[in-house]
């Protein structure tokens, strides 16, 4: 199955912050059981620090904050910006 573009946004945020959100619709496979691929993003480019979350084989769903990097357990679109909306706001301070 071609990839379908379900969601896209991109944004330059108080001309320091890049936050670009992507969810594909992939089809149902070993390397996306959901049938989604997406990549979550937002960058401090004064600080360089980031929140991203994203999906690819062969880690599956997972947020990193800078360094770290944590599992997620991916439940639909809207969970996953809400999700991703937090992160942003408690890690980088700012409200999407």
């Amino acid at each position: 199955m071609k990839a379908h573009l379900r969601y896209y946004v991109k944004n330059n945020l108080h001309g320091r912050y890049i936050v670009e959100l992507s969810i594909y619709e992939v089809g149902k496979s070993v390397k996306y059981p959901d049938g989604i691929k997406y990549g979550l993003i937002c960058k401090d480019l004064k600080t360089g620090h980031f929140i991203l979350m994203d999906n690819h084989h062969p880690k599956g769903p997972h947020i990193h904050i800078n360094e770290r990097e944590l599992s997620y357990d991916y439940q639909n679109d809207e969970k996953l910006i809400g999700d991703f909306q937090n992160w942003v706001l408690k890690e980088l301070g700012v409200k999407l």
